[in-house]
């Protein structure tokens, strides 16, 4: 059960790598060697605040969130993420440094993770994947300044019906106090603007 999963695992993340850039065979091989599958509880922690974030997990099934605590203490969701995706703490991952930010699954979950060490070895071993590596931080830097964008110059009501639009399964599948945070808005809010649609 576990050598299937992890071949249809390593099937999905060289996919969609292909899809960015054609992978050779040794480097198919390399990430299937060097990638482990895991399957984790809902409300595990995959990174705490401060703690440096040694590995980076491609989410094959369920749902992940990344927080932080404001100087008020709350706890603000910055990333709702889910299938076909990556959760990393992108600053403390590649700086290895302490993290500002953590990382919680929201469901039950099968992942696919590369530590750091690993990354690097292929980034140095194969060149092309130098080239996907940087595809996909730009992808995240550009997610990162469009929510930032969203945050700034969209009004709560517009923020809801943009989400609603573009990730329907958020509000089925991530409790509303969450959903609120990631918008930047209070629950009762979000309540309000959910009545009057």
């Amino acid at each position: 059960m576990e050598n299937s999963m992890h071949h249809t695992a390593h099937e999905r993340i060289a996919a969609l790598f292909n899809e960015i850039y054609p992978i050779s065979a040794g480097l198919s091989e390399s990430i299937r060697q060097h990638s482990k599958v895991i399957t984790v509880e809902k409300r595990a922690q995959l990174l705490h605040i401060d703690e440096t974030c040694k590995s980076i997990y491609f989410i094959l099934r369920g749902g992940v969130r990344t927080y932080y605590i404001d100087k008020e203490g709350n706890d603000i969701t910055s990333w709702l993420l889910f299938e076909g995706e990556l959760a990393i703490s992108v600053y403390s991952f590649f700086s290895q440094r302490p993290s500002f930010e953590a990382i919680e699954t929201l469901e039950r979950c099968t992942l696919l993770a590369l530590t750091y060490e690993k990354l690097s070895l292929l980034y140095r071993q194969y060149p092309e994947f130098n080239f996907i590596g940087r595809h996909l931080t730009e992808h995240y830097y550009i997610r990162s300044e469009a929510k930032a964008n969203t945050l700034r110059m969209l009004s709560a009501k517009e923020r809801y019906l943009d989400l609603l639009k573009s990730q329907p399964q958020l509000l089925t599948r991530v409790p509303l106090g969450y959903v609120a945070s990631y918008l930047g808005i209070n629950q009762s809010t979000l309540s309000r603007i959910r009545a009057s649609i």
